[in-house]
């Protein structure tokens, strides 16, 4: 009905994708066709996920090094290896949609959908062209805002560090505590009031962070419920076969 997002659209096409081999490319022909047998290759080999990864990329310097920021943002906050070597020029079996099947989410990311439940990842070296006409719409804002929605959508990591600085903080401000109560308790000794108070700070300042971070954890977990996670997607069924009397 009007513009969602590119990978809004993807996942509306891959959706309805009827054979078993589903393709994702730009229409802007920077990804040519003609590299598509060597991603097929792969998923013949028994790859579950072919990426094509370009062998010069003809994009401006600084398009190029806010990708492989995001890149490597993505796979620390996401911990997929995958997520490194992902590009738009992707080909995947369609049973992997079993693993994303139940996702409920307006902000959609294929490489994370396809990580759910992909697990042999090839990357292979394809050309990639020029664009002729037009610009991209991902500057390096529009990257940055991409990265940040990913790693609140679909990790812990801020709420991991903001329960990591609590602890440390909190760690920092018992101990400082700890040194200056001696101190405290000889007579006629002179304590700093100033550093009586930042020990003080720092450690109640360091509980609240932690407490916030193991409150965040708990909300985290409802958050990626409703995301449509599945618990497990089984790749292929060796089960007995069913026995005579059940066709009946």
């Amino acid at each position: 009905m009007h513009n969602y997002g590119q990978h809004n659209a993807l996942l509306a096409g891959i959706t309805r994708a009827r054979h078993s081999i589903i393709v994702t490319m730009d229409d802007d022909l920077q990804h040519p066709p003609e590299e598509l047998p060597k991603l097929l290759a792969a998923i013949a080999a028994g790859c579950d996920v072919a990426y094509g990864k370009p062998q010069r990329r003809e994009h401006s310097p600084w398009r190029n090094l806010a990708s492989r920021l995001t890149k490597r943002a993505m796979r620390v906050a996401l911990g997929a290896e995958m997520a490194e070597r992902s590009s738009a020029f992707r080909m995947f079996r369609a049973e992997l949609r079993e693993g994303f099947a139940g996702f409920r989410d307006a902000q959609v990311s294929i490489d994370v959908l396809l990580s759910w439940s992909a697990d042999r990842v090839a990357c292979v070296d394809v050309d990639h062209h020029p664009r002729r006409q037009g610009r991209s719409g991902y500057n390096l804002g529009r990257l940055l805002a991409v990265t940040l929605g990913m790693i609140t959508g679909y990790s812990t990591l801020p709420l991991r560090l903001a329960s990591g600085l609590g602890l440390v903080s909190a760690t920092l401000g018992l101990g400082l505590l700890l040194w200056l109560l001696p101190r405290m308790l000889v007579p006629d000794s002179q304590t700093p009031g100033v550093t009586l108070i930042a020990a003080m700070v720092a450690l109640f300042a360091g509980l609240q962070l932690l407490a916030i971070g193991i409150v965040g954890e708990y909300l985290a977990r409802m958050h990626f419920r409703t995301l449509g996670k599945p618990a497990f997607v089984i790749r292929r069924d060796t089960g007995t076969p069913p026995r005579p009397e059940e066709h009946e």
